[in-house]
């Protein structure tokens, strides 16, 4: 054990097997890692709000995070209320009317030769969605899901009221020569992660009520439920938006082609003035995020993760992107100190 030899080569071999044991306990505990990632993004959201509440108030921030969260939850609790019997009304008739619409446009594709058959179809919709990720079997259940709510919202909580504390308790886990610029990268990913929500929950209230106007101007039947859904969906970039767009058109075409063609317009006008109007604007703003590497990201994450993977893929990729690009920072810094 003395010899210099036999030390170092145990400490190299130290190296390999923690390497090795730290990717097993990330695959075994990445639900709830998933779940603590969900507490940061809402932690994101509570801190956004009461640095923006802190602008026009001078009061305490645990009184300005009260706030934001108990305005967010009235407002919820508002819409649902004032709205909550039309939207059970639409939402039983959504599940109907999509049934048949899926039903007959199956029935179309096979009797063009482009569909197998039905027992074909069945299973590979049972394969599908029986793969959706190893989260599903956690959040899946109604037990399931209402926990997870309550421990992301605790967390996140937590979190938004002393984000200082925590920074700082992330910056001594590394050596001390690397603390202050840990110290910055995790300053910078949480002002991402702050702007990234920013603009995610303008785009779903701007998409959600433009939707939801434009619907109703056509006569389209769960105008309000369906411009609630695309606001929701609004906040998986890329696949809500295809989403919302299948429940328009099939909406649509129910009362009758002229609805249906209404529909349609209806969707890429939101989808355009989305693309060239607000997701601009709001890029400037927040992050520039490019659309293949979103698409990418949520296919890859969808796929190992399932659902809260295809929901948090933009935000992972973005604190990827904030750790990428100071790691190039540094490397040009020291570059510049060494010339």
């Amino acid at each position: 054990m003395r010899d210099p030899l036999v030390r170092a080569e145990l400490k190299r071999a130290t190296v390999w097997f923690g390497l090795a044991i730290g990717i097993g306990l990330i695959v075994l505990l990445i639900q709830p890692i998933m779940l603590l990632f969900a507490g940061l993004v809402f932690a994101a959201m509570l801190d956004g709000g009461a640095r923006l509440l802190g602008r026009v108030l001078a009061i305490p921030r645990g009184l300005r995070i009260a706030i934001v969260l108990l305005g967010a939850i009235a407002f919820v609790l508002g819409v649902f209320y004032m709205t909550g019997v039309q939207i059970s009304a639409q939402w039983s008739q959504l599940q109907v009317t999509l049934q048949a619409q899926g039903t007959r446009f199956v029935h179309w594709l096979s009797g063009m030769g482009f569909m197998p058959a039905q027992a074909d179809l069945m299973s590979f919709g049972r394969q599908l969605v029986g793969s959706v990720g190893k989260l599903t079997g956690y959040v899946g259940t109604v037990f399931g899901v209402l926990s997870s709510v309550l421990l992301v919202v605790a967390f996140g909580l937590f979190i938004a009221l002393e984000p200082r504390l925590y920074q700082r308790g992330l910056a001594w886990l590394v050596p001390s020569r690397n603390r202050a610029q840990t110290q910055i990268t995790i300053e910078r990913m949480a002002h991402t992660l702050r702007r990234l929500m920013a603009g995610r929950l303008a785009g779903m209230f701007f998409e959600g009520v433009l939707t939801w106007i434009a619907l109703s101007l056509g006569h389209v039947p769960m105008a309000l439920l369906l411009g609630i859904l695309t606001g929701l969906l609004a906040f998986i970039p890329n696949i809500g938006a295809f989403v919302s767009g299948v429940l328009m058109v099939a909406v649509g075409f129910s009362a009758g082609p002229d609805t249906g063609l209404w529909a349609i317009g209806t969707y890429f006008a939101v989808q355009n003035f989305d693309g060239y109007v607000m997701l601009p604007y709001v890029a400037r703003r927040t992050v520039d995020m490019p659309p293949a590497i979103t698409l990418g990201a949520q296919i890859l994450l969808g796929t190992l993760l399932g659902f809260m993977g295809l929901l948090l893929a933009d935000s992972i990729t973005a604190m990827i992107k904030v750790a990428l690009e100071r790691g190039s920072e540094r490397e040009e810094e020291k570059a510049a100190a060494a010339a």
